[in-house]
């Protein structure tokens, strides 16, 4: 079966007005130097990024509603990249910020996120770059959160804070310098993730085996929240994504009977 043959449940083609697609289109705007892709220059979906022979538009599902947030801090280009997978996020789950980030300038839309009463944010980054203090392996404790978020706005009995994961979505060396030159983030604390299986992206070609894309690095967190089920559905659609982009590369055609969209279809028929 090719591509030809679409599943019934799908996705509307209509333009994405997620945050990640406002943010690229931000940066098409004003960049008179726009990123290029190295491998394939050949026409891509706006939405998707696929090659227009590999559109995967139409297996996206509508955004999900969920406890957790996620805010992405992107790096110069990375909106702009076709192998980002920020974006996957995005299409997935419905609150999802983004944000470029500049070390002189600073979207006051972001301190505001990060201060919204409703959110307990955490910075996701490796513990050992971190003071020992404001480092975390799991959520804060319901109970503490709920103190935090009363003392804060001066009340009793405030209801729990949602946990907001803060990616900085770039290359390696890319994440450190945000780390590094990112005062604001200083006061939250740091969720040190201990995966034990290692990343199965293949787009990008990783310094380290245990080096995560952030996609990945938001299901593991999403699962720590709780929210298993939208955890296996964006680690099934980045599977998808990986396997269609690579196929493009090799020109190969999209097959919807392989093992990775079977499972996808599977997921979203649930």
């Amino acid at each position: 079966m090719t591509e030809s043959l679409r599943p019934a449940a799908v996705a509307s083609l209509a333009p994405t007005q997620h945050a990640v697609a406002r943010l690229r289109h931000a940066a098409l705007t004003r960049e008179t130097r726009p990123y290029l892709d190295r491998s394939v220059r050949q026409d891509r979906c706006p939405n998707c990024r696929l090659l227009l022979s590999h559109c995967m538009c139409a297996l996206r599902p509508p955004p999900q509603l969920a406890r957790a947030g996620v805010c992405l801090i992107m790096a110069e280009f990375e909106a702009l990249k076709p192998s980002n997978t920020g974006w996957l996020i995005a299409d997935l789950l419905a609150d999802t910020s983004a944000f470029a980030w500049a070390r002189t300038v600073l979207d006051p839309a972001l301190p505001e996120l990060l201060n919204d009463p409703q959110w307990q944010p955490y910075l996701v980054f490796p513990g050992e770059f971190a003071s020992p203090d404001r480092v975390r392996s799991d959520l804060l404790p319901e109970a503490l959160v709920a103190g935090v978020a009363a003392s804060a706005a001066g009340e009793v009995g405030a209801t729990t804070r949602r946990p907001l994961f803060v990616l900085l979505d770039g290359t390696w060396a890319e994440a450190c310098k945000i780390f590094r030159k990112s005062p604001y983030l200083d006061r939250l604390p740091v969720l040190s993730l201990q995966p034990e299986q290692l990343s199965r992206y293949r787009l990008r070609r990783h310094i380290h085996a245990n080096h995560f894309c952030t996609a990945e690095v938001a299901a593991l967190c999403l699962a720590l929240a709780g929210e298993a089920q939208l955890a296996q559905r964006l680690e099934a659609y980045l599977d998808v994504f990986s396997t269609r982009y690579l196929q493009a590369r090799q020109s190969v055609p999209a097959d919807l009977t392989d093992a990775t969209h079977q499972h996808w279809l599977a997921l979203c028929a649930e």
